[in-house]
């Protein structure tokens, strides 16, 4: 029995006490001093228990309600702390970062460049500009424009549009009846050196790389996106576009699905890049120029087999047999 409830016993005890004393004595001339002395006694007694009791009391509900204060802090701690957790567990979950994050969209282009010019500084490559024998004419720019293939044609065009007086807008004729051939006619001798002083050009910089995601980048990611495959898919399709075209692309994606599904299909993502990866290797080896697969083979199949499917750095990779590391 806790101590209020025995100084309530208390109190019960002492309040019949009185009501005895009251009945013996009556209310009038009947009360003696010594039965007034001794009521007065008791009543100070009873004065003495309630106000005790009502300390204790007070007391308890006052410890009542500061053990519900403290269980109530305890339980808002434990539900932040549950709150902190799950957040940490919900960032967690789809961490993969798509290829259009600047971030990863620099390990692509540095890729890319590995194998278009065995370099991973891509801005270096503006100005380059060559015929690599490839039936496509001149080749040039951060990703390859072709004077063949019509991409350095749309390129040129645009920029001319937005700049009229630029140094390559004399080349447009030219470029147009060289178009679909590896001709040079119209554009020797002075193509290549014009092309690479125009490369200095900041707005010239800008274009390529404007073309370089209008037609190539931005089209590829998109379309992997929709396919439910993440970053290493994503740069396998633009990859593809950028040697293929984008319509190339498309084609070698056709023939991979007539074997397997893509994700959002249902079908297993490793297993379709796989099949995906199978027919770019057929597509690269119709041509001479383009045998050499090792942008696959030592390259993204690596990437694929080390599961790593979101394209997470660091990466290591070989192309024509040439080491390259991002760290």
């Amino acid at each position: 029995m806790n101590t209020a409830s025995k100084q309530q016993l208390q109190l019960i005890a002492l309040l019949s006490m009185s009501t005895f004393l009251t009945a013996c004595g009556g209310s009038g001339s009947g009360t003696t001093p010594e039965t007034h002395q001794s009521s007065s006694s008791l009543q100070s007694s009873i004065d003495a228990s309630i106000s005790s009791s009502s300390s204790i009391t007070s007391n308890t509900s006052s410890a009542a309600s500061s053990s519900t204060n403290t269980t109530s802090s305890v339980m808002s701690i434990s539900s932040k702390s549950s709150a902190v957790s799950n957040s940490s567990k919900s960032s967690s979950i789809g961490s993969g970062v798509d290829l259009d994050d600047p971030i990863k969209k620099e390990i692509a282009m540095e890729l890319v460049s590995s194998a278009e010019n065995s370099s991973l500084d891509w801005r270096a490559q503006f100005a380059y500009i060559q015929d690599i024998g490839d039936g496509r004419g001149y080749t040039a720019g951060i990703i390859g424009f072709c004077s063949g293939t019509g991409d350095m044609l749309e390129l040129v065009n645009a920029y001319t549009q937005d700049y009229p007086n630029n140094g390559l807008a004399k080349y447009l004729t030219a470029l147009n009846q060289v178009n679909n051939t590896d001709s040079h006619a119209g554009l020797d001798p002075n193509f290549p050196g014009d092309w690479a002083k125009e490369a200095k050009v900041a707005a010239f910089q800008a274009a390529q790389e404007k073309e370089r995601d209008d037609v190539y980048f931005n089209p590829s990611v998109s379309r992997a996106k929709q396919d439910g495959i993440r970053a290493l898919g994503q740069f396998a399709y633009y990859d593809a576009a950028v040697v293929h075209g984008y319509d190339g692309m498309l084609s070698i994606r056709t023939r991979a699905l007539k074997k397997v599904k893509t994700p959002a299909q249902g079908g297993d993502e490793v297993t379709y890049l796989n099949a995906f990866l199978d027919e770019r290797v057929v597509e690269m080896k119709k041509e001479a120029a383009h045998e050499d697969t090792t942008r696959i083979d030592t390259a993204q199949r690596v990437f694929l087999q080390n599961g790593n499917l979101d394209l997470n750095t660091p990466l290591s990779w070989k192309v024509y047999g040439d080491p390259y590391k991002i760290p």
